[in-house]
């Protein structure tokens, strides 16, 4: 009988599958870990904010409400929430209705969205009506970043951050748009506006605009950046003209009683990555008045009313909303985990 020869394995060839053994292993540990991942982003965590479906209004009511746009990981996250103004931390109510941006008054909201597509994202901006409910949607050049509604509810305003301008080169570049919600007329870029600066009529390629913050329907308040240095900007819609105002202003935020304007500001000799501190600019006296967040701040702050300011900061979940005296005095404190973009209804 004769005995069969033994089957010896090269060493280098034990090596290779060990290793593809190895990477497979890896790759399935981690779509699974990647899958969990994903699944447990959908559930609602205990401890955390709560949210359940329900009816969420923009209309006046008996009790003064905020609307944000929720961030807790679970079901509802990015979705637009109601809660009482006077009761941040109950349960919020989810209008179902998903947005990056959001602003509200007098019964219109300004939703920016993405919407996800297989070569990529593109995004929108919705306006809704009293009971979020689409009127009309209008499609964007690029990633959202700020919105306002006008006090009446007429008027509406975005701004993206778009790319492809030679100027810009690593800087970032903005286009900002107003809509009128009555007649659907848009100004698609406020860079066509007539700008007069320092008194001056002004031209320049490098013009951004950001911000907006309504007056009333014909006139608001914006950023305007040329240069490398930013100005207050003050708005015709009608005349279709900005005029500067004061260097060294952004993300302005008008008062209820239209009396001052809240904003963060460049200060010298803080980090290059976190320059900006919140402060609010008396428009009669043109005084300003630093508010005592010493953190910086990259938001446009709202008015939650003629005294208070609420603004985002980072936090575990993307940002909480914070809130601080407007004239200077007390401390900062959270007011909203995981959230952003504070409206208040009333």
């Amino acid at each position: 009988m004769t005995v069969p020869p033994r089957v010896t394995v090269p060493p280098r060839l034990m090596v290779l599958l060990a290793a593809v053994l190895l990477l497979g292993g890896l790759s399935v540990w981690a779509v699974v870990h990647a899958a969990a991942r994903a699944e447990s982003r959908g559930l609602a965590r205990a401890g955390k904010p709560a949210a359940a479906p329900g009816a969420v209004t923009l209309a006046a009511g008996p009790e003064r409400r905020m609307l944000f746009r929720t961030m807790e990981w679970g079901p509802h996250r990015d979705e637009v929430v109601s809660v009482p103004a006077d009761d941040p931390g109950a349960p919020r109510v989810s209008a179902g209705v998903r947005c990056l941006r959001f602003h509200a008054s007098s019964g219109t909201g300004s939703c920016l969205q993405a919407v996800h597509g297989s070569l990529g994202d593109t995004y929108r901006a919705v306006v809704l009506d009293a009971r979020l409910r689409e009127r009309r949607a209008f499609p964007l050049a690029g990633i959202p970043t700020r919105t306002r509604v006008s006090p009446s509810g007429r008027m509406a305003a975005w701004t993206v951050f778009v790319s492809g301008d030679s100027y810009a080169g690593t800087n970032f570049s903005t286009r900002t748009s107003i809509l009128d919600t009555r007649t659907w007329s848009l100004q698609d870029s406020l860079e066509t506006y007539r700008v007069v600066k320092d008194g001056r009529p002004y031209h320049a390629a490098d013009v951004n605009l950001w911000g907006v913050t309504f007056a009333d329907d014909g006139h608001f308040w914006v950023t305007l950046a040329t240069g490398g240095r930013t100005w207050l900007a003050r708005g015709d819609v009608a005349a279709r003209s900005l005029t500067t105002v004061r260097q060294n202003v952004e993300c302005p935020s008008l008062s209820p009683d239209g009396t001052r304007v809240a904003f963060k500001k460049r200060v010298p000799g803080l980090p290059e990555d976190a320059p900006w501190r919140l402060h609010v600019l008396d428009l009669w006296t043109m005084r300003e008045t630093p508010v005592a967040e010493r953190r910086s701040v990259d938001d446009q702050a709202v008015w939650l009313d003629d005294r208070t300011l609420g603004y985002a900061l980072p936090g575990d979940f993307g940002a909480d909303v914070w809130t601080a005296p407007a004239d200077g005095s007390g401390a900062p404190r959270r007011l909203l985990t995981a959230a952003l973009a504070p409206a208040v209804v009333e």
